[in-house]
């Protein structure tokens, strides 16, 4: 198993974590708010289980290679290794927290490649922390959050020598702008959206500062200012931070790179005037100022700042645009020969595509299913149209803004969607249809322009069938649709707009949930898991199970908030991140079969258990037609 942790970098924020923990002692104080990303470079590591120890292996930036060690699992030794501190100390307070709170064995980590540098400001102790906690919970599914493996790596990396504060663990979120906002001992965290891509360059000013002296003499201005350049301090990381980091998370979301800059200048002079004073051996920081002040960077760029304890260690600038950012680490490392490394946050991939399986056969609807394919079946629509159940099912894909349907045929049936779709009626006929129906003619041909086709040429299960649309979606997150099932949204937005704008916002793996009685959880799958917010909408889930019995899901997928007897069921839509195609492969070359088919639901779980996945409660319901009685009460409820 792979995985990549990135470096941390404070965008805005800084000492804000600690200076919020003293909200336990001090109530006047303000709450802290930090404004994080994850660096594009940070450890990549290749993770595996070990009965006894752990065993480490480790790739240096400068491509020394350290290891391997072994440390036994045993708590009295990795706690020994931990508070001894030095490079495997980390690994090693994280394992004693893990052990301490789960029942688990060893780990192989081989971390075979480290792109950022160490001891620069970008918390690549708290990346080495993460990525412990995270090979742990994947490997021994250990069903933690991210928060989790946050708490985890934080609790870890204190059971060290070093001193971090509860911020640098953020990089578990990966590489984009989170939220942290710090209130004594209490940390909330909101993940934000990018629109469009912002260049920024990181700076090593391959200088010197003395990180604890800067932390000791701030932290004499808590938890009560005693002067003037104490009370300074406090305003500083207190009001002022609040509003500068309140402004900057809203043009994060917009992506206003120039409102950006403005505010990293504003930060900057607020830091030296307020928080110099309080360490000016330190914080005076000539290299830092030399740097963000060099006249030949101005056209490339719009502001810059300090970064984490500030000092002359590390500074970020934000440009105005990629070719700049190129620019900008050409004019540094030729003038001041200082390393430079790139930054951006991007506004990931969006779902453009849709994937409708509609190779089955339609057993349980013959003999209907002989005359006409069942997602042909006539449905009437609320817009008063008779629509083939296909249609309806195209229509929503489409109208929540995505650009291209890809539905799966059998070979047999290709030409029946194709004179469906992408064939006009005859002169004739069209020319009996009243006007509203020739426009709806013409807007079907356009609907079949974005509508592909791909065949299955044997049906081998329904894992299969998602599988054949691997090639034609190059890469990206797609929604996936059943096609035989028909969506009802009972507000404005869809049942895909919603799950849509749930993956836009989080950039997880996300499917569609509805509250379903015990007693027909044996037709569908079925999943358990935490609630994520206060409304029980968002669920993190820790597991799926494919048509559970009731004893087995009575002892293991209750969920907390839902009455006896319920339990949250696959609604039919999810958005599925493009890794999916690695597992269903390997199950393909494997002949991994479940009930003598490549299903859907193992991958989905592995998928779950290496990047995450969520369950989104729609706000509307869903019809399935693949049974007579089914298909009698979706007409039914068409009609009223």
């Amino acid at each position: 198993m792979k995985i990549f942790v990135p470096g941390r970098i404070c965008l805005f924020g800084e000492h804000t974590d600690w200076a919020g923990g003293y909200r336990r002692i001090n109530a006047d104080i303000e709450r802290g708010y930090a404004l994080i990303s994850g660096t594009n470079q940070g450890i990549y590591a290749e993770v595996e289980p070990h009965p006894t120890s752990l065993v480490l292996t480790s790739t240096l930036p400068s491509g020394e290679v350290l290891g391997p060690v072994e440390i036994p699992m045993e708590p009295h030794r990795l706690l020994e290794v931990a508070e001894e501190g030095g490079y495997w100390s980390y690994v090693a307070g994280v394992a004693y927290q893990i052990q301490t709170n789960y029942h688990v064995r060893g780990l192989i980590i081989d971390n075979y490649k480290t792109d950022m540098p160490m001891k620069k400001g970008l918390s690549s102790s708290a990346a080495i922390s993460v990525l412990t906690a995270r090979a742990f919970n994947r490997v021994y599914d250990l069903k933690m959050t991210v928060r989790g493996e946050m708490e985890m790596a934080y609790q870890g990396e204190i059971t060290t020598p070093s001193r971090c504060g509860r911020l640098d663990q953020g990089c578990a979120f990966g590489v984009r702008p989170v939220l942290m906002t710090f209130d004594g001992e209490r940390l909330e965290t909101q993940e934000l959206r990018v629109a469009d891509n912002l260049y920024f360059v990181i700076v090593d000013l391959q200088a010197q500062k003395d990180t604890m002296e800067i932390l000791r003499r701030l932290n004499r201005c808590y938890p009560f200012a005693q002067n003037e350049v104490e009370r300074g301090v406090q305003e500083l990381l207190g009001p002022i931070n609040k509003r500068i980091v309140s402004q900057a998370m809203e043009a994060l979301q917009r992506s206003d790179a120039r409102r950006l800059g403005e505010l990293m200048v504003e930060a900057q002079e607020f830091f030296d005037r307020y928080a110099t004073p309080a360490c000016p051996e330190e914080l005076t920081a000539p290299v830092l100022h030399r740097v963000l002040d060099y006249e030949p960077l101005r056209p490339h760029i719009w502001g810059g700042k300090g970064v984490g304890s500030q000092g002359d260690g590390t500074a970020q600038f934000i440009t105005r645009s990629e070719a700049d950012q190129q620019a900008v680490i050409e004019i540094i490392e030729r003038d001041l020969h200082m390393p430079c490394l790139k930054l951006t946050l991007s506004s990931g991939p969006r779902v453009r595509k849709a994937v409708i399986p509609a190779a089955g056969f339609g057993t349980r609807l013959f003999p209907a299913s002989k005359a006409a394919k069942k997602e042909l079946f006539p449905i009437v629509d609320r817009d008063g149209i008779a629509k083939p159940a296909i249609l309806l099912i195209v229509e929503e894909a489409l109208n929540a803004g995505l650009e291209e349907v890809i539905i799966i045929v059998q070979e047999h049936d290709l030409e029946a969607f194709r004179l469906f779709f992408n064939v006009q009626v005859s002169i004739e006929n069209y020319n009996k249809l009243p006007p509203h129906f020739q426009e709806y003619s013409r807007r079907l041909l356009e609907m079949g322009r974005k509508v592909r086709f791909v065949t299955q040429h044997m049906q081998e299960g329904f894992g299969h069938a998602v599988y054949c649309a691997r090639e034609a979606l190059e890469g990206e997150p797609f929604l996936l649709m059943l096609g035989d099932h028909i969506y009802r949204s009972d507000g404005e937005r869809s049942c895909a707009r919603q799950l849509v704008d749930a993956y836009n916002q989080y950039g997880i793996s996300v499917v569609g949930l509805r509250r379903t009685p015990e007693d027909m959880i044996g037709s569908f799958g079925t999943v358990s898991g935490n609630w994520i917010d206060e409304a029980n909408t968002l669920l993190n889930i820790t597991a799926f199970y494919e048509k559970p019995t009731v004893d087995y899901a009575r002892t293991n997928l209750r969920i907390e908030g839902l009455p006896e007897g319920e339990y949250l069921t696959l609604f039919g839509q999810y958005i599925i991140k493009p890794q999916l195609f690695d597992y269903l492969e390997e199950h393909i070359r494997n002949n991994v079969r479940e009930r003598g088919e490549f299903q859907l639901t193992s991958a989905l779980d592995r998928l779950r258990q290496e990047d995450g996945f969520m369950g989104l409660m729609i706000d509307g319901q869903r019809f399935d037609i693949g049974l007579p009685e089914y298909y009698l009460r979706t007409l039914e409820a068409f009609s009223s």
